[in-house]
């Protein structure tokens, strides 16, 4: 896309206008040169980096802001106060929804990303060297959403670091879900409100976690497996099937231990 025009002969979706001022207080330690890299997208009236590349058919509100090297589908609409990091990639019709933080990661088509969204940003990853400093582990790789998913309202999901975050096609997300570097969700997921995942999880198609599962990190769960809520899983699950508890166990192993406990307590 070329944007080294200062001004616009008419205001139809895809014509820009060179931002002279308004960027002041995001380049207060960038030169004029940072401000005329940055130019307003006349539909919306949104903010982008002349490197970005946007369909002309994509809507970016005024208070977004696209970074350079973005690329932006058709029919996109990216909502006040977002924030689409440099190197980002959304796939066609997908809409960003208000103050949402996207960063090293690749969006898919038809894809609905809720308010407060955090995507992309560093793992929890450190270790402690000879020294008994704490240091931070490289967090190097994206995190990629595959197509027709949801993600609710301040969710966060960490960028990889030895392999890339992913959430499969058709998956959706509850808000105030975590899930951390290098996990990979499949197909067709349900995760509700206040699930945690740790690092390095695998999980196949068609699970669904209740509301505050918490899964340990490196552990694998097969295809068609369902948690009950508050469940927590601290190892592998091979089998498909329902499950419940803290340790996550079949479900009716673990309705009879609450029915045994309840008889005790009589």
């Amino acid at each position: 896309m070329s944007t080294n025009q200062t001004t616009t002969s008419n205001n139809s979706p895809g014509t820009t206008v060179h931002l002279k001022c308004a960027l002041d207080s995001n380049f207060e330690n960038g030169g004029e040169n940072d401000r005329q890299d940055y130019y307003r997208w006349s539909n919306g009236g949104g903010t982008f980096h002349k490197s970005a590349s946007i369909d002309p058919s994509a809507f970016v509100e005024v208070g977004a802001v696209v970074h350079s090297e973005c690329a932006v589908g058709a029919d996109c609409h990216i909502d006040s106060g977002a924030i689409i990091g440099p190197t980002v990639t959304l796939g066609h019709s997908t809409k960003i929804g208000y103050n949402v933080a996207l960063a090293n990661c690749m969006i898919g088509d038809f894809c609905v990303i809720h308010s407060g969204v955090c995507i992309g940003q560093d793992g929890f990853g450190f270790y402690v060297d000879e020294q008994g400093n704490m240091v931070k582990k490289p967090q190097i790789l994206k995190a990629r959403i595959e197509n027709h998913v949801e993600i609710g309202a301040n969710t966060c999901i960490d960028r990889g670091s030895w392999r890339d975050t992913v959430v499969g096609e058709h998956t959706k997300i509850d808000n105030l879900v975590q899930i951390g570097h290098n996990v990979v969700i499949g197909r067709s997921c349900l995760i509700c409100g206040q699930v945690g995942v740790a690092g390095s999880v695998t999980i196949g198609d068609y699970v669904t976690l209740g509301g505050r599962v918490g899964i340990r990190d490196h552990v694998n769960i097969v295809s068609k497996v369902r948690l009950a809520a508050n469940s927590c899983v601290t190892k592998d699950i091979s089998e498909p099937g329902d499950y419940g508890g803290f340790p996550a166990i079949p479900i009716r192993d673990w309705r009879r231990q609450i029915a045994k406990h309840r008889q005790n307590l009589k």
